[in-house]
């Protein structure tokens, strides 16, 4: 399975709306990283005026040294749960990074980048919780990057989320990766059937 390519340090910034679970995804990312799989992390959290519903981000870097400067200029992936936050915080993203949006909230345009698009709030409404699309977006985004270990994940979002809801979350946690899984091997034998065609 092809990855994204490892990092001496990994940047992300995530970016939605208040209320979507934006700064948890992005707490238990760098908690995943630190305090389960012995790395470096650290998260900047900003909100908007208003908690819920307004803008909020959150900037995680992941690095197996110490960190200097914690906040984010340029990232090596940018994961998107609303139109104006993908606005705003484009121009953040690195050439050849990593965007990855929910697919019915955001509606990038083309880009130097490698772009996913993850039917998270549809998958989490199949659940039965359409508040835990943050919770398949870090499956996902386990899935593409190395920084963070599948098991180191799970075992933050047990200690994150409210006590009876674990298994539904890892429920998700589960949807989200596996769901990346197919795309990237979707992507591989797309790519292997060129090959075969040129050849």
């Amino acid at each position: 399975m092809k990855r994204m390519q490892d990092l001496a340090e990994t940047k992300i910034i995530v970016t939605g709306f208040g209320g979507q679970g934006i700064i948890l995804l992005g707490r238990i990312i760098g908690k995943a990283a630190s305090l389960v799989d012995g790395n470096e992390s650290t998260l900047v959290q900003s909100y908007g005026p208003e908690s819920r519903g307004g803008a909020c981000s959150a900037q995680v870097i992941i690095s197996a040294n110490p960190i200097h400067y914690p906040y984010v200029n340029q990232a090596d992936i940018l994961i998107c749960m609303s139109q104006g936050g993908y606005k705003k915080y484009i121009v953040q993203l690195k050439e050849k990074g990593a965007l990855i949006v929910d697919e019915d909230l955001v509606k990038p345009d083309p880009g130097d980048f490698d772009a996913y698009h993850v039917p998270a709030t549809r998958m989490a409404e199949a659940l039965g919780q359409k508040m835990m699309a943050n919770i398949i977006l870090i499956g996902f985004l386990t899935a593409v990057i190395p920084a963070v270990s599948v098991n180191a994940a799970r075992e933050t979002i047990r200690q994150s989320v409210p006590r009876g809801t674990e298994e539904l979350n890892l429920a998700a946690f589960a949807k989200g990766y596996d769901h990346c899984l197919a795309v990237l091997k979707g992507r591989e034998k797309k790519a292997a059937g060129h090959t075969g065609a040129i050849a």
